[in-house]
């Protein structure tokens, strides 16, 4: 038997947002690794940015490891319209729930964080000690601070209490399943789409945000969801922790490997009155490595394949 099957066979396992993009991968690979007790709260009976369904959720679990996926998420534009709304429901699914989950002896928190919490103009590859070096890029600040609470708060009650509370930060996460809707996908999701709707409808121009230069790091989901998993059976410390594939890609090559592989053969109109975001990303992987052994997979084109294809294969693409 594989260790990480002993370690989650006992286990009772809180997954939230577990019926998500990211959430699916990890719910798939905790039952292949032999998991018994997996609870995927719902947000129709569970909204937890309300402290009494958190105490419901967690009575009706009984967790004793919480994985907390759970999160608004968008691209730029959608943090731009709603920057309250993400800054204060990503806040408050995260720390009620931590202190929650001490409170009721849960053995171990896994927190996940976003990229989105460091600095806008952090070296690359970014370090995670680097994280307090600045403030976050404007667009994505009110969401990249609201998760990065929770490193703060998993140190914090490490320190006081002893909770065993590990913080990650993956890097943009692409693939299968993942959110096409153009109000609120992110880059890669969002440029199959629009090349694809362009083929059906014969367009010859695809209007694109900024103007190509920022580069960006990817991350295939189901690597993300196994290097949630293996820090979850192999990695007890303090230290925030990337999550990424250590490859950088420009948006403005990304979108031509999009063209590529979806056969768009039109034009890329670079709308510069719409914002960059963040200039570069692009993770130092190596503690991840270290620490709980893992590596990103997945070869990037191989990746976008495999997404293309899931999107011909479920989407309807509107006339």
């Amino acid at each position: 038997m594989d260790l990480s099957d002993n370690f989650w066979k006992d286990r009772r396992v809180c997954l939230t947002g577990g019926s998500g993009f990211l959430g699916s991968f990890v719910t798939q690979k905790l039952y292949e690794r032999g998991a018994n007790h997996v609870f995927v709260p719902r947000y129709e009976e569970y909204d937890l940015t309300r402290q009494e369904d958190i105490d419901r959720m967690l009575g009706d679990g009984q967790p004793d490891l919480v994985i907390h996926l759970a999160a608004l998420t968008g691209g730029i534009g959608a943090n731009r319209a709603r920057p309250a709304e993400f800054f204060y429901k990503n806040l408050m699914m995260g720390v009620p729930l931590m202190h929650k989950a001490w409170e009721q002896g849960v053995k171990k928190f896994v927190a996940i964080g976003t990229i989105c919490a460091y600095p806008k103009y952090t070296p690359v590859p970014f370090k995670e000690e680097n994280l307090w070096d600045g403030y976050p890029e404007e667009t994505n600040a009110p969401y990249g601070l609201a998760k990065k609470m929770l490193l703060v708060q998993a140190q914090a009650y490490r320190e006081q209490y002893g909770f065993n509370a590990i913080y990650l930060l993956p890097v943009n996460l692409y693939g299968p399943r993942d959110n096409f809707d153009l109000e609120t996908s992110h880059v890669i999701p969002a440029l199959i789409r629009k090349c694809i709707d362009a083929q059906k409808k014969g367009a010859r121009e695809v209007v694109l945000w900024g103007d190509g230069t920022p580069t960006r790091e990817f991350l295939y989901v189901e690597d993300a969801a196994e290097g949630i998993l293996l820090a979850a059976e192999r990695y007890d410390g303090p230290e925030p922790v990337n999550l990424g594939s250590g490859n950088e890609i420009s948006i403005r090559d990304l979108a031509e490997s999009i063209a590529q592989l979806t056969g768009f053969e039109g034009e890329f109109i670079w709308d510069t009155s719409k914002p960059n975001g963040q200039p570069r990303r692009g993770l130092d992987v190596s503690r991840a490595e270290k620490y709980f052994g893992f590596r990103a997979q997945t070869p990037f084109e191989e990746g976008l394949s495999r997404t293309i294809e899931w999107y011909r294969q479920h989407i309807q693409v509107a006339p």
